[in-house]
């Protein structure tokens, strides 16, 4: 057998032995796994269109995940998520201390707390003060804020609301709210009632501000996204997804980490939030 024979043919062998550990490695990489399970969410209203939002893209991307989410009020989602009852719970306040015990915290988005109107009121600006004396009853009447002579229906949130407690934190009237005050639970709720009545005065998070009532600027500021990004609108709150990092599952923790991500982030955008990248 000449030199150049036996060359070539080593170089035959080697290339076959090249092609064959190549094909074994292909097909001994795994593929990834799906997400699949049920994820079963609650808590604050005022996340509730990011986060639907968020778990409708979630499960078209991963069809075997069966996503549910109750707005059921900040306080009943740290309850749920401490208890167990929720995989994860959302609340639009901070927590307090002992709520913090056995949570895992996600800061997912900001949002701005809107006061607002009937479309009919002609008022469009009013201050802290100024609304703490109208929430607290002291004001009484849209005359003595520059208004109609009309008696001020006020539109406040049910205990356990994370918009009332940021909202009475934030303004100034903690635990004063004057006794006879319309209480409505969730935003959806407020939003209607204020569209409804050309006498009353609500709040609402910034997602749920749309053309069937006005929002108010506060000591001169518009209440926008824009603004609380600057910081020049100081009625702001954070959206918090909360979880027990001993009994979180996958898919659970997979939908959060979605929701961290540039396509989740775009989601909290077009629900009227604002983003935290």
């Amino acid at each position: 057998m000449s030199k150049m024979f036996k060359n070539v043919l080593l170089s035959l062998v080697v290339g076959a032995a090249v092609l064959t550990l190549a094909g074994c490695g292909s097909s001994e990489t795994p593929a990834a796994t799906a997400v699949s399970g049920e994820i079963n969410g609650g808590g604050s209203t005022s996340v509730q269109k990011v986060i639907d939002a968020a778990g409708s893209e979630f499960t078209a991307l991963n069809p075997d995940v069966k996503f549910t989410y109750s707005g059921t009020g900040s306080s009943d989602g740290i309850k749920g998520a401490t208890a167990g009852t929720y995989s994860f719970g959302c609340a639009s306040r901070d927590l307090k201390a002992e709520e913090k015990a056995s949570l895992t915290e996600l800061i997912f988005a900001y949002d701005g707390i809107a006061f607002i109107v009937n479309p009919a009121n002609k008022v469009t600006d009013l201050t802290k003060e100024q609304l703490a004396k109208i929430y607290m009853g002291e004001i009484t009447n849209w005359s003595e804020v520059g208004g109609a002579d009309a008696p001020i229906v006020v539109v406040s949130r049910e205990d356990g609301s994370g918009t009332r407690s940021a909202t009475e934190e934030l303004v100034g009237f903690a635990e004063k709210l004057k006794p006879d005050a319309t209480i409505k639970e969730g935003n959806g709720n407020v939003q209607t009632t204020v569209a409804g009545n050309a006498n009353s005065i609500g709040y609402v998070s910034l997602t749920f501000v749309d053309k069937t009532v006005t929002p108010i600027s506060v000591g001169g500021v518009k209440a926008s996204v824009e603004n609380v990004l600057n910081k020049t609108y100081t009625l702001s709150r954070p959206f918090i997804a909360m979880y027990d990092a001993t009994k979180v599952d996958d898919a659970t923790m997979a939908f959060l980490d979605f929701i961290m991500t540039p396509d989740g982030q775009k989601i909290v955008t077009e629900e009227g939030g604002i983003t935290i990248l």
